[in-house]
């Protein structure tokens, strides 16, 4: 969708796989780090060697006073029981965040430290970079990560409209439920696209019977097309294949959603 909005600012959100920049020639023009984490450090200065640490800790981080950055969750109970104060709480860079200039305007992204995850702490900030980017009448693009986690909430938060995108599974189907009901709890516009409905149409059905219910504008219905794997393999937005089934419906898709977009601004 963000390929067929001209200037249209990008926030890849889905920060424990970021994708969005692969599809683009760019360039970082800022870089800066993100410190969501805190976790234990033991000062064997002042470490007696008692192990009171180990014996409280729930997740097996620490071993022979030593700590393992993987398992800490940084819950801080080493410390209560620490008698020498040899253990503190040091934060740790999670993230590295970045401003992408690219040919096609800017994305704000972040790319993930081995074994961290993202948080809405993190979101947040890459939100408020996009702003920085984006004048009035720029549109800002957020691609969401898939749940109804803290990333997500902080995806949602401040939005004008959300589009969920689900797939004809009785998984898909229950997700698609979830995400609604916190849209709803926003008091978001919620608008719904039923990817790949042709794999599962009775279980699409379904989705469109709630849709109708639960007053969840359907603006989209996308076939299941081959051509997407060959899009992906090729680096290349699908919106670029003419003879697409999946082409189409996107664009159909996205003219229903201007539609949306003016009538917010009315």
């Amino acid at each position: 969708l963000s390929e067929l909005v001209k200037d249209a600012v990008k926030a890849d959100c889905d920060v424990d796989a970021p994708n969005l920049y692969l599809f683009y020639d760019g360039r970082d023009i800022r870089k800066e780090y993100f410190y969501g984490e805190k976790k234990a450090v033991i000062d064997k200065k002042f470490c007696s060697g008692c192990n009171e640490c180990e014996k409280v800790c729930q997740f097996d981080a620490i071993k022979d006073s030593k700590v393992d950055f993987f398992k800490c969750e940084g819950c801080g109970a080493c410390i209560l029981v620490c008698h020498h104060n040899a253990i503190s709480l040091k934060e740790k860079k999670t993230a590295d965040v970045y401003i992408t200039q690219t040919d096609k305007g800017i994305i704000s992204r972040a790319q993930m430290e081995v074994g961290s995850e993202g948080s809405g702490k993190l979101i947040t900030m890459l939100r408020s970079n996009a702003r920085k980017f984006a004048d009035e009448n720029s549109l800002i693009i957020i691609d969401g990560s898939p749940g109804i986690g803290c990333p997500v909430i902080s995806s949602i938060t401040g939005s004008d409209a959300v589009l969920i995108v689900t797939e004809p599974t009785q998984s898909g189907l229950e997700d698609f439920m979830r995400v609604m009901e916190l849209c709803r709890h926003f008091g978001v516009l919620t608008l719904a696209c039923i990817n790949k409905y042709d794999i599962n149409e009775k279980v699409a059905e379904e989705i469109e019977s709630f849709c109708r219910e639960n007053d969840v504008y359907l603006i989209g219905k996308i076939p299941y097309d081959d051509t997407v794997m060959k899009s992906i393999n090729e680096v290349k937005p699908i919106v670029y294949y003419e003879g697409s089934k999946a082409n189409q419906a996107i664009r159909q898709m996205w003219d229903n959603i201007c539609k949306y977009i003016k009538y917010l601004n009315q």
